[in-house]
């Protein structure tokens, strides 16, 4: 079997691929965005954080604790992975073009590159390893 093939699909590495990368990615959301976020919350004093359509830095700033970290974990364990998926997209986009839009390249990669991995998962899917795929095998089980 050639593996090295680029019009060859092979399922089951790709699903394993796609474990992975929603491991790393989520992992990496939570340790380098939503932790220190809440950490920067918890520290009490004034709050200076980007005020996204005029909500409040301190509403914002919860409401990216809570997008970073809790969809970034339903990612990791694939449950509503697309929606997830989509609500970290629109965060990552907020923090690449609207937070640092005048920011260099090198300020905004880490934003774009999460956005483009958290695409990805969009639309590839959490594939067999997930709990997404536990249900939809046990809903076609039953019809």
């Amino acid at each position: 079997m050639n593996y090295f093939s680029s019009t060859k699909d092979i399922p089951a590495i790709n699903n394993i691929v796609m474990l992975l990368v929603r491991i790393f990615v989520a992992v990496a959301m939570i340790i380098l965005h939503g932790l220190p976020k809440l950490e920067k919350l918890m520290a009490g004093g004034e709050i200076q954080f980007y005020n996204f359509m005029g909500v409040g830095a301190k509403t914002t700033l919860i409401l990216a604790i809570l997008l970073e970290l809790i969809c970034a974990f339903l990612v990791m364990i694939g449950l509503f992975t697309r929606a997830a998926s989509l609500a970290l997209i629109v965060v990552m986009s907020v923090a690449a073009f609207g937070v640092h839009y005048a920011d260099p390249f090198s300020v905004k990669e880490s934003s774009l590159l999460f956005l483009s991995l958290f695409a990805l998962i969009f639309a590839f899917g959490p594939r067999q390893f997930s709990i997404d795929s536990m249900i939809s095998k046990r809903r076609e089980s039953r019809w």
